[in-house]
């Protein structure tokens, strides 16, 4: 193949954790400028991890972040936004404080602490509660029974920056023998508008947590994401819209998330006029990628 080899800096950074090899895994590309969308769908395959973030420049905010599975390009990821953030502030390349970031949902606001830890915001939160979808359509999607599910509180599609439905299961043993089948998860998410389904519980292993989640996010190509930033804000969207605590709502939720796969995690949630989603990350992998000079029209086959 003709053309120029180029190379990138990649790396695999590790969000919602503060240790290598934990949380969810994440492609971070800081310098993705010169890559044609072709070459970013390749790199996004070859890191193989859930959600590669790719940042460029923007006329709209400080960066812009596009974000890539392995199978697709997503509008918004927040376990990556977070490891991108924190590798740029690592680097030296940012300061903490006050960010923009453009991504395909919009303009996300985003603070970066100065140890590290990062909070995304992004437009005000919405949320629709489903009192005739069937219990179990939902269980024979997740592999549980209709008795799993807390009788007193609705499914619903919540979005804080990409809708999931949300479906509340009583205890963590029914949370943990989940088995999700994709073609059910694909069908019952595409039957609400959803780009995939946060099952949680308020069983939590930690003290510190609020509740235990599992995202299943087979309509993007990946069967269980480890921790997730943007369905854990949406959980926390619906928890309020559902009066989950009463009047008394806490000012942050802790969303422990990932210990089924082995990827242990937290997200830390706090919901006002918007929802802000926070963590940390850490450095699994630095190093330096060669990209083929790929473009659109090199034959490349979309199953």
């Amino acid at each position: 193949m003709g053309g120029v080899v180029q190379t990138t800096r990649a790396l695999l950074c590790d969000a919602f954790t503060d240790r290598a090899l934990a949380g969810n895994p994440a492609g971070v590309v800081p310098d993705a400028d010169g890559l044609t969308d072709a070459q970013m769908r390749a790199v996004a395959r070859e890191l193989g991890a859930s959600e590669t973030v790719f940042v460029v420049e923007s006329d709209r905010a400080d960066r812009r972040l596009r974000f890539l599975t392995p199978e697709t390009e997503v509008a918004l990821c927040g376990h990556a936004t977070v490891a991108a953030h924190a590798h740029l502030l690592e680097a030296g390349r940012l300061d903490p404080g006050e960010h923009t970031a453009e991504t395909n949902a919009g303009v996300v606001d985003v603070a970066v602490e100065a140890d590290g830890r990062v909070w995304l915001s992004g437009e005000a939160p919405s949320v629709r509660r489903l009192p005739d979808l069937a219990a179990g359509d939902v269980a024979a999607a997740l592999g549980l029974e209709p008795s799993a599910f807390v009788a007193d509180l609705p499914f619903g599609v919540a979005d804080a920056g990409l809708p999931f439905l949300i479906a509340p299961v009583e205890y963590l043993s029914g949370l943990g023998g989940a088995r999700a089948d994709d073609a059910a998860v694909r069908d019952l998410c595409e039957s609400v508008d959803a780009a995939g389904v946060y099952a949680f519980t308020f069983d939590t292993l930690d003290r510190e947590s609020a509740l235990h989640g599992r995202a299943f996010c087979a309509p993007v190509g990946i069967r269980e994401d480890p921790v997730t930033g943007t369905a854990a804000g949406a959980v926390g969207a619906y928890l309020r819209d559902v009066a989950a605590f009463g009047d008394d709502f806490p000012d942050e939720l802790v969303c422990e998330q990932g210990h089924f796969v082995d990827r242990p995690g937290t997200v830390r949630v706090r919901v006002g006029a918007d929802v802000r989603v926070g963590g940390t990350a850490a450095t699994a992998l630095d190093g330096t990628l060669t990209v083929p000079p790929l473009s659109d029209d090199d034959g490349i086959v979309e199953a």
